[in-house]
């Protein structure tokens, strides 16, 4: 039986692919379990620096990376408020693996990239969209609302009137306009889509791991409006103290690529 949900792997990147293609890889409850499952075990792996989350593509070329939410169950197992959150039970671990992994994440958006597709894109730290890629949360056509886990970084991105303006209109964003409206960080041409993904993961990975972890979760922070605390402020100074620090200086001086351990 062909996974749900498959991890490869190539130095210290890893590419967790949707692998429903004959389905738009639109997410089935077993996909959610899948998905969740596969991001514990790319977490728990402290050689890898980054993740790629991306579709696989159909056997005639065609490529989606998440057509949302699998409708077609909906009936059976979203029909009442009881069993939406008993759903999102299962859907949640998957979205908080993602958003909360150790590892800086990249989202390679190819063709469509709607409803859940796009609450996964949302949670990755950089999103690279191929031309031709249309996004959006059409789920006005079915009277569902987006969950908050997914509204919140919604509107962080690209601001309440747009977030108004997927939800409202249930339109798609060509990737040009989902660039200019700030849901995406830069387009490529379709065919070079995967290997800038894989290019921006692999420099990604050649930073150090500490720092990276401490500017994903300072910017974070940078959205709450509470004033920081003594220990907050001086965070980015105790990186001095770390190993990589004292190789990146190191190997700067020398002209030399530098090594980092994440310690």
């Amino acid at each position: 039986m062909t996974e749900l949900v498959e991890v490869t792997r190539e130095g210290a990147v890893a590419t967790v692919w949707l692998n429903r293609p004959e389905r738009m890889n639109a997410m089935s409850l077993a996909m959610w379990d899948a998905l969740t499952a596969a991001l514990a075990e790319v977490n728990a792996d402290r050689d890898l620096r980054c993740l790629v989350l991306r579709g696989r593509p159909r056997a005639d070329g065609r490529v989606a990376f998440g057509a949302g939410a699998d409708i077609a169950e909906f009936s059976e197992h979203r029909a009442t408020a009881a069993q939406a959150a008993a759903y999102a039970g299962r859907m949640e671990p998957a979205i908080e693996a993602l958003g909360g992994s150790p590892h800086p994440s990249v989202a390679l958006i190819q063709g469509a990239c709607t409803g859940a597709g796009l609450e996964l894109a949302l949670h990755c730290d950089l999103r690279i969209a191929a031309g031709g890629a249309r996004l959006g949360v059409p789920i006005q056509r079915i009277g569902h609302g987006l969950p908050l886990s997914a509204l919140r970084p919604l509107v962080q991105l690209c601001g309440r009137a747009v977030a108004l303006e997927l939800l409202l209109e249930g339109r798609l964003f060509e990737a040009e306009e989902a660039l200019a409206k700030g849901l995406v960080n830069r387009v490529v041409p379709a065919e070079a889509a995967p290997g800038e993904a894989l290019a921006t993961a692999r420099r990604i990975a050649k930073g150090a791991p500490l720092a990276h972890r401490f500017h994903r979760q300072a910017t974070a922070r940078a959205l709450n409006p509470e004033a920081y605390s003594p220990a907050e402020l001086t965070g980015p100074y105790a990186l001095c103290d770390s190993e990589d620090y004292r190789e990146g200086v190191r190997a700067f001086l020398a002209k030399e690529e530098p090594l980092f351990k994440g310690s």
